[in-house]
């Protein structure tokens, strides 16, 4: 059943103390996913208990509580969120809201040959996809569990079902899979697909490699693309944290995430909603808020939950404090935070 109207109530804007407004919203809708990547998580990853996530209803009237304080675009995210039953629901009552501007999603792929169109016809802007190997046994070994085939297929129903725009996302590893930035940006280049390339981002211990070592730059990525295409700057965003450039010629832009040698938290403007309801405001700091409790202890009135939204702002720190040879962020791996 939808959730009922709502009316509008006037309210100061979700703003921190540096004077930064949110209008983006991250909602992570599950911590669980069918792959395993060795930057994400650990390989015998255990799940959050079921009873611990927000239900779908909950976590659409926490959608309906930021849009009405002045949040316009949201991204669905997880773990897998195309695992989560019924998920389909919750991006139509967000489509659905006033002002929403942008409704996207971040997404493995496995699932998109069942859901591409149907997430479109829901409302769905826009779509990432993660693809870090275009080699089938390298993508198994970064994925641990992952059939390239799926994913393929997957981008390909992407295409099919004609969404504002689709991006490959790599997050790039020196000697796991660096040698392959100019094939992804061929690859994306052939089907007119924007692309990201990302720093690894050091959430939650992972074991499979020394991330320091592992670490490439992106202005190593930069410089081997611009041996085969001359890349020109470009303001366009898409209000997430990367920095685009245009190919010359081509439909594609490249967009590079990069949490440690290009810092981007000076215009943040972004939180993130864990699948158990707390409020992250930030990616590289433990700061966060219980909304959870703000929807349970308050069933029916939605101004106390945005009260707590609205107060949480002051926890939000100026920066992140990712720093490769030091200790990563424990409290949670990057299938908790929501991509």
């Amino acid at each position: 059943m939808p959730l009922p109207p709502h009316t509008h109530t006037t309210q100061p804007p979700l703003q921190d103390r540096f004077g930064r407004q949110v209008t983006y919203v991250r909602l992570s809708i599950t911590d669980r996913c069918d792959l395993r990547c060795v930057y994400c998580m650990h390989e015998d990853m255990r799940f959050l208990p079921r009873n611990q996530l927000l239900t779908l209803e909950e976590t659409a009237r926490l959608g309906r509580c930021f849009s009405e304080l002045g949040v316009t675009r949201f991204r669905i995210t997880g773990g897998e969120p195309l695992m989560r039953r019924n998920a389909l629901w919750l991006f139509e009552q967000l489509g659905a809201q006033p002002g929403i501007e942008d409704l996207s999603l971040t997404t493995n792929g496995t699932q998109l040959a069942r859901f591409a169109q149907s997430l479109k016809d829901a409302g769905v802007t826009r779509v990432n996809i993660s693809l870090d190997s275009l080699q089938p046994q390298r993508f198994r070994r970064i994925t641990r569990l992952g059939d390239i085939g799926k994913t393929l297929s997957g981008i390909e129903a992407a295409m099919r079902a004609g969404f504002r725009r689709i991006k490959l996302n790599a997050v790039i590893l020196k000697h796991r899979n660096h040698d392959e930035v100019l094939d992804l940006t061929g690859f994306a280049i052939e089907r007119g697909l924007d692309i990201s390339f990302i720093e690894e981002m050091p959430l939650g211990l992972i074991g499979e490699h020394d991330r320091a070592e592992a670490f490439y730059p992106s202005d190593a990525i930069r410089a081997q693309l611009e041996s085969r295409f001359e890349l020109v700057p470009t303001i366009e965003s898409t209000g997430g944290p990367s920095k685009y450039y245009r190919i010359v010629g081509e439909e594609t832009r490249v967009g590079f995430i990069s949490p440690h040698s290009h810092n981007f938290c000076a215009d943040c403007n972004r939180v993130r909603v864990t699948a158990e309801g707390r409020l992250l405001l930030c990616l590289g700091q433990a700061y966060s808020a219980d909304l959870r409790r703000s929807l349970r202890a308050h069933p029916t009135d939605d101004q106390r939950v945005k009260e707590a939204m609205v107060a949480a702002m002051d926890l939000k720190p100026r920066g992140h404090a990712f720093e490769l040879g030091g200790t990563p962020v424990l409290v949670r791996h990057m299938n908790m935070t929501g991509g």
